[in-house]
This record gives C-alpha cells, sequence and structure tokens, in this order.
C-alpha cells in the first residue's frame, strides 16, 4: 500500500517515463482511484447538494441494482443491527453491494456519509442544506426507505416480546393502517391550531406497536440517548449544534461544546424528522414514488410540489404535526422494548424493566418536545458567517425580566432565505461595529421571514439594544420594517410565544417577565406603528415605568 506522503513521489516517477508517459498516466489514474479514494471525497463539499447528486445516479440504476437508492447506500455503509432488521430482512448482505455506479468522487463522498456520528468533538456524516440547517444523512435516507418500501406498525406483546427472527416475520405482514396526518393551520395572529377534521398521524392498537418509520429514524435514537450512562447513570440526552469550517465549501464539521456530546445532535435530529417527515410522504404518495433526487431538491427549496410550508425551514412545525408527545413516549417504549431483543447484550438495556424502559420513554418523549421541537430554530452566529466580537463581551446575570421587540427598519423587507438573512446579519454587524462603533451586532437575536431566529449576542452576553436597560432583558428584532405592516404569522408566534417559552424553560428569562417596545424605554419609532400595537395585546406585554431616554438614533 502506498502512502499519502508517497503520492507526489510516484506522481513524478509515472510521468517522467518519457515515450511511456501516456501509459504511465493511465495508471496512475487508475491508482490515484483505487489507492486515495479520500482525496476524491475530500474534494467535494458536504452539502446536501452532493447527496442530491448520489441519489440522481443511484435513481438511473435501480432497475439493475433491484434495490432502492436509499436502501443501497444505507447497506453499503454498514447499517446497525436494529436498522437492518426493520429494513432490510430478506435483501442480500451488505457485504455484496457495492456503489459502482457512482463516480469516484460521489462513491468516495458516499462511504464517508454513513454511518453517523459523533468523535473527538467533530461530527461526521452530515452535511449543510440550502437552508442554513446541518442534516445528518443516515436518519434521512432511512425514512426515504420506509417510505419507499412500507410503512407498517410491528406489534409488540406485553407478555412475550419476541424473539428476532419473529419480529421479521411481523414486520413482514401488513399492519394496522395508519391515519392521515394530521393538518395545522397558521392563523392570521400568529396561533397555530390543528385541523379538527383529521385524525392524529399514529393510531395503534397498544402501547407496545412500534411504527417503522419512526423507529428507524427518530424513537430509537431518542431512547437510547436517554438510557442511564455509564458510571454516573446520567443520560446524555439532546446534543448540541455546531460550526462548519466554511459555508461555502464545507468539509469538517465542530461541536460547539464536545466533552462527552450525545450522538443526538442538533444535526441528527434534522435529519431524522426530515426522514420522517418525508417518509411519511412517500407512504402516502400514489405509486410510481416521485424520484428521490427531485423530492429533496423541492423539500430543501421552494417546497414539496409547490407548498412552501413543506420544506426543511419549517421541520419542527410539522414534526409537531405528525406525532403528539403522548404517542411518541409509546413509541420510544417500544422501540427500546424491541431493541431489547434484537440486541440482548447490550449492556445499557439487558438489567431493565419494562417500567424502567416506560420512564426512559417519557422522559426522552417531553425533552425532545419541549427543548427541541417546540422551540426555535436558532442560527448559531457561525453559521451567518458572523464577525468576531471586539474586545471582550461582558456576561448577563440571568435570568432576565425583560424582552425588547424591535424592528431593524433596515433592511427594510423580510428576508426569506437563509442566505438573504445571513447577508441581512453582516450587513447590520458592520453598520454596528464599524459605523456605530459598537463591539458586534447590538440585537440579542434576530428573526427572519426564513423560519429561522439568528443568535446575535445570544442568551449570555449584554447586548447593544435598548439604551439604558441592555442588562435588565433580551433585544430581539424582526427584520423588516414594521410602520405599516405586520411581519408574518408564522414570525409574530416566534417572537411572542416560542422564543420566550424556551427562554423561561432553560432559566433565561423569569416567570414574570415583561414584553415591551423599544419605543417605551427610548425616543424612537422603533418597532413600528403597526408592529408595537400588535405586541401591546401580547399577554406579558407591559407598560414602561421610568422617563425616556434620549432619542435613539434609527435603525
Amino acid at each position: 500500500m502506498i502512502s499519502l506522503s508517497e503520492k507526489p513521489l510516484l506522481q513524478g516517477r509515472l510521468f517522467g517515463q518519457g515515450s511511456a508517459m501516456l501509459l504511465w498516466g493511465c495508471l496512475f489514474i487508475v491508482l490515484d482511484v483505487l489507492l486515495w479514494p479520500e482525496s476524491r471525497a475530500a474534494s467535494l463539499p458536504l452539502q446536501m447538494d452532493s447527496v442530491i447528486q448520489i441519489l440522481a445516479q443511484l435513481e438511473q440504476e435501480e432497475s439493475i441494482l433491484q434495490l432502492t437508492a436509499p436502501g443501497l447506500l444505507l447497506m453499503s455503509g454498514s447499517a446497525n443491527n436494529f436498522s437492518q432488521h426493520l429494513l432490510f430482512s430478506g435483501v442480500p448482505s451488505p457485504m455484496q453491494l457495492k456503489l459502482d455506479f457512482l463516480s469516484p468522487e460521489l462513491q468516495a463522498l458516499a462511504t464517508s456519509l454513513i454511518p453517523h456520528g459523533v468523535d473527538s468533538g467533530q461530527e461526521h456524516g452530515v452535511v449543510l442544506a440550502p437552508d442554513g440547517s446541518t442534516v445528518a444523512v443516515e436518519p434521512l435516507l432511512a425514512g426515504l426507505e420506509v417510505g419507499l418500501r412500507g410503512r407498517r406498525s410491528i406489534p409488540i406483546s406485553l407478555e412475550f416480546i419476541a424473539s428476532p427472527s419473529e419480529v421479521i416475520a411481523a414486520h413482514k405482514k401488513e399492519g394496522p393502517t395508519l391515519a392521515p396526518q394530521v393538518s395545522m393551520t397558521l392563523q392570521d395572529d400568529g396561533n397555530i391550531s390543528p385541523d379538527p377534521t383529521i385524525l392524529p398521524t399514529v393510531q395503534t392498537n397498544s402501547s407496545t406497536d412500534v411504527d417503522n418509520l419512526l423507529a428507524v429514524t427518530l424513537t430509537k435514537a431518542l431512547g437510547v440517548a436517554f438510557l442511564p450512562g455509564p458510571g454516573t447513570h446520567t443520560p446524555k440526552g439532546l446534543g448540541p449544534d455546531g460550526c462548519w469550517d466554511q459555508i461555502s465549501a464545507p468539509k469538517t464539521f465542530s461541536l460547539l461544546y464536545s466533552e462527552a456530546p450525545s450522538a443526538l445532535t442538533v444535526a441528527f435530529l434534522h435529519g431524522a424528522l426530515d426522514g420522517a417527515l418525508l417518509g411519511d410522504y412517500l407512504s402516502r404518495h400514489p405509486k410510481p414514488s416521485p424520484p428521490l433526487s427531485h423530492l429533496l431538491a423541492q423539500y430543501y427549496g421552494a417546497g414539496v410540489e409547490g407548498d412552501p410550508q413543506f420544506r426543511s425551514n419549517f421541520r419542527r412545525d410539522n414534526g409537531a404535526s405528525l406525532i403528539s408527545q403522548e404517542s411518541l413516549v409509546q413509541q420510544i417504549e417500544g422501540s427500546l422494548l424491541l431493541l431489547q431483543e434484537l440486541e440482548p447484550s447490550n449492556s445499557q438495556l439487558k438489567n431493565l424493566s419494562q417500567d424502567q424502559l416506560a420512564e426512559v420513554a417519557t422522559q426522552a418523549a417531553k425533552e425532545f418536545t419541549e427543548a427541541f421541537l417546540e422551540c426555535p430554530a436558532i442560527l448559531p452566529r457561525c453559521r451567518w458567517q458572523a464577525a468576531p466580537y471586539r474586545g471582550t463581551p461582558k456576561m448577563l446575570k440571568l435570568p432576565l425580566g425583560f424582552l425588547y421587540v424591535h424592528h431593524t427598519y433596515e433592511p427594510n423587507q423580510p428576508c426569506t432565505s437563509f442566505s438573504q438573512c445571513a447577508a441581512d446579519m453582516r450587513s447590520m454587524q458592520r453598520f454596528h461595529q464599524d459605523i456605530r462603533g459598537w463591539d458586534d451586532i447590538g440585537y440579542s437575536f434576530v428573526a427572519g421571514a426564513d423560519g429561522y431566529v439568528y443568535e446575535g449576542r445570544g442568551w449570555r452576553w449584554v447586548g447593544a439594544h435598548t439604551l439604558g436597560h441592555n442588562s435588565l432583558g433580551f433585544g430581539v428584532s424582526i427584520i423588516g420594517n414594521y410602520t405599516a405592516t405586520l411581519p408574518a404569522a408564522r414570525v409574530l408566534s416566534t417572537v411572542r410565544d416560542s422564543l420566550p417559552r424556551c427562554a423561561l424553560r432553560a432559566g433565561y428569562l423569569r416567570p414574570d417577565y415583561t414584553v415591551q417596545g423599544h419605543r417605551q424605554l427610548v425616543r424612537t419609532e422603533c418597532p413600528g406603528d403597526a408592529l408595537y400595537r400588535q405586541i401591546s395585546t401580547w399577554p406579558h406585554f407591559g407598560e414602561a415605568k421610568k422617563s425616556l431616554k434620549k432619542r435613539y438614533r434609527p435603525h
């Protein structure tokens, strides 16, 4: 085997043979493909577009392969025992499958994306999506595979837990019919309410029926993350988000904190939700199913079938519509019971009773629902490529008692895409740092119309948003000018409900916090007449008790 350090020397020798140059050149190309595939994988960015390219090439060969594109990728990437039993009973061994139909670059990249893992502060098997979110590929593909092969409920007896072979046999049979997806209606005032004419998605005959779609994407992983850990017996729970080395051509994803992090990262949950949502869609779609490369391009773009609400930006809202917290508890418990039988030597599971597994499932469902699913997606500073803070940040003394609402005024139009919102954030930071002379962008958080909240100074740094009150509350601004018009209902719901609710749960806001408009504390027209009238109707709105400070310069 020739090492990478020997590659330049070998190349020079091969191409220095005079009349044999062409022959040796061809040989070098072959050696380059066979011996250094990792260098080819490194030449491709870890972006969702690369995954779509892989699927597009494989889909052209599906009739020859007699396997689906996601199935081939999962099997060639050593899918875990749990997924093998739920997805691939009766198909060839993973060792018999290769990715020869892919170009060398895509083949090397494909094999590097599965399985998902966390190691030494870095997360592997993830890609950057066009909406600015990071997505784990493995649970995404697992959901697509179930959607194509068939979504079923697997019954597990309370009195007799089936052996692996009996579980597989049960999986091959048609399970109970799964009810239609819940439709969530966004009201004009920003409230989200369910359509009462449509039933919840998951309906099973007992608490131990396992939905194979949820099991391979989300519920098994959730249950494992909340199992008692070794030694301290403290579960790892939910994991962190992270930062790419670069946004234009991402190669390495480093977690925001790396001390024994959970594998149930934000990126994994993104992939799990996307896999569950798209698998649910495929399971309901008339045959033939749409090409997955087209489906993913729509989902990570303008929306599936032109529906702007059914896209990755709004995966949390759509995920909350897919399954309730109560049903999630049942599905996590069932997944753990199934895993306990499929992996009897699993040290975390073998000594746990069903009651203990039920407690784990309850905790996992509650934490996932309240700390992730019902919270807004906040993109960290590194994602919008923030410039460094100038100086040393002053820390806030938490919890705070106020939430100050602003509009940006400039930019004066809502941003509806990650690229536009990120550019607006950088523009505002340059203005605040270079023109106003501040250490950083002034706001704590900024809400875009693309479904994301952008981290400014965040939960812990004192901001520069409300003169004389910066250390007393968080400054949240909405991109746009809202003198005469209102932000989108979804944005209002985020600032009014989900952001403060999750801040309260995390201990950043006091239970009796007060919402105020910027103009109540400083002589300014911010947050605009229309938006101010709106926030004055909010439950936590309160009047100012102090005289106004000097007139604030316009945003």
